[in-house]
């Protein structure tokens, strides 16, 4: 049973998981170097918490104990409980869904681990964007996609902002770091998948047509500004677009992953 223990100094030590949290750059190297994440509201914690996270602790004001009890009784961590105000002068903003934990950051699983049995995945290059990153995610989960590999640079699926974006779907959808950046669509290709990348390349077919009759398919997707860098476009098997009208030659990376996935889920 987590021990439940009341808080009413923000400067208490114990709470030092939980300060700062809109600094992305504080919580980024805090995180790493502590090798913890945070979850926030009830429905991301218990999917957390179900998917193997082992919790540090908890943080919630009073009201929001019943809705995680059955959580709370089958851990030891503790939970610290405050006023709202007191949670958000401590974490830097509204703490509107109730309930944060702190939890220990997994070791990623290797790539072969991550691929064992896959046919649809999705690869993402230098998209440093966490609410992206989360969207990405979130689609790759909804259609049925069996993982994701991220580029070295690539933001962190377990940024607080991306796990709530993602709605859990980061604990769900296995995922990993790519071992390296320069021959990693090679390295996917010789373990007999199609790397299709989207990009406006001359040479691009529609989506449709790059996906179609495909047994196991990387759909590579590349940063926010600039797309796929010239390396990854060149060393895809295939390049695709989503062929639009008035003028729009390109969609958000969010929105491009979910088209993208509903297509080539349907192959």
């Amino acid at each position: 049973m987590a021990e439940r223990v009341d808080i009413d100094d923000p400067a208490d030590p114990r709470l030092a998981d939980y300060r700062d949290l809109r600094d992305v750059q504080l919580r980024k190297s805090l995180e790493a170097e502590h090798g913890l994440f945070l979850a926030e509201g009830e429905k991301v914690v218990r999917r957390a918490v179900a998917a193997g996270a082992n919790p540090r602790s908890f943080l919630m004001a009073p009201k929001w104990l019943d809705g995680l009890a059955d959580v709370l009784s089958a851990s030891s961590a503790p939970v610290y409980v405050m006023s709202e105000a007191m949670a958000e002068e401590v974490t830097g903003f509204h703490v509107h869904r109730g309930a944060l934990a702190s939890l220990e950051r997994p070791v990623l699983p290797s790539l072969d681990e991550v691929l064992d049995g896959a046919r649809s995945v999705l690869v993402l290059e230098e998209i440093v964007d966490h609410t992206n990153v989360g969207a990405v995610f979130r689609s790759g989960a909804a259609l049925g996609f069996d993982a994701v590999l991220l580029a070295p640079r690539c933001a962190d699926p377990l940024y607080r902002r991306s796990i709530k974006v993602a709605m859990g779907a980061v604990f769900s959808l296995p995922w990993t770091r790519l071992p390296g950046w320069y021959d990693a669509l090679p390295a996917l290709s010789a373990r007999g998948f199609t790397t299709v990348a989207l990009t406006l390349a001359d040479d691009a077919v529609p989506i449709e047509d790059a996906v179609a009759g495909l047994d196991k398919v990387a759909l590579v997707l590349g940063s926010e500004g600039h797309g796929l860098s010239p390396r990854w476009q060149a060393t895809a098997d295939r390049r695709a677009i989503i062929p639009m009208s008035h003028g729009i030659d390109s969609l958000n990376v969010a929105a491009a992953s979910a088209v993208a996935c509903y297509v080539t889920a349907r192959r």
